[in-house]
């Protein structure tokens, strides 16, 4: 049964200063959840319609009426649970970093952190503009794989001013990816869906590649920034 504690618990983790506050955040759906209990995530609680038949102790059993009354979703899928925020790991630079310019869109980073997954990033740098990836849209949208993604959020101008590896950064105007000699190791920067790559963080980039057009009208202004990301991400691996 849920009390007004859980519910006020719960609905304040919609918001990003609440997660912070409480190290929280919320997963909905039960494909989601089991993926997460078998990570190194740690449980906080459990609201399920139905069982998931593991030994925690902060399983609760709710009504559908009740799942509905928590739930963010408009048709809630059998359970809701809180993890906790894990601690921040170091970012490695031994291979192929993906960075993001205020992407501003949670559909947009869910999508970004499982095309890191996808094609084994390990490392994602997020600037603090970025929205948060345990905003309950982003989660949502990663499908498990933020278990499986460093994701940091850091001052991105002084991070790229500090790193040894080769930057390269997706611009309209740079050179087409497909004659571009690609290194297995680097830094790709992405930007803000409306404004691309801000002017702090272009003057550090040392590559601007872009992927070209083959529409015959050439009417389309941009392409979507997942897309994109998913389009360079899968150069860089061919090489």
């Amino acid at each position: 049964m849920l009390s007004k504690s859980h519910i006020k618990l719960i609905t304040s983790l919609k918001q990003k200063k609440y997660r912070l506050q409480h190290s929280l955040f919320i997963v909905e759906g039960v494909k989601t959840i089991k993926e997460l209990l078998q990570s190194e995530l740690t449980l906080y609680a459990l609201y399920t319609t139905e069982s998931f038949n593991i030994d925690a102790k902060n399983e609760i059993l709710i009504t559908e009426a009740e799942l509905k009354r928590i739930s963010f979703l408009t048709t809630p899928n059998k359970a809701l649970a809180i993890f906790k925020i894990p601690e921040v790991k170091s970012i490695e630079q031994g291979g192929l970093v993906l960075a993001l310019d205020a992407i501003r869109d949670p559909g947009n980073l869910g999508t970004i952190i499982r095309l890191c997954d996808w094609f084994g990033i390990k490392d994602l740098v997020c600037s603090k503009e970025t929205v948060d990836c345990f905003n309950p849209k982003v989660i949502q949208a990663t499908m498990g794989s933020i278990t499986r993604v460093n994701i940091s959020y850091v001052d991105l101008e002084l991070f790229l001013n500090k790193t040894s590896l080769p930057i390269y950064g997706a611009f309209m105007e740079g050179e087409t990816v497909y004659s571009t000699q690609l290194p297995e190791k680097g830094v790709l920067v992405m930007g803000n869906e409306a404004n691309g790559v801000s002017k702090e963080i272009e003057v550090l980039i040392k590559k601007k590649i872009s992927i070209p057009k083959f529409g015959d009208l050439q009417a389309t202004e941009s392409l979507n920034v997942a897309t994109a990301t998913a389009i360079l991400l899968s150069e860089f691996r061919r090489g």
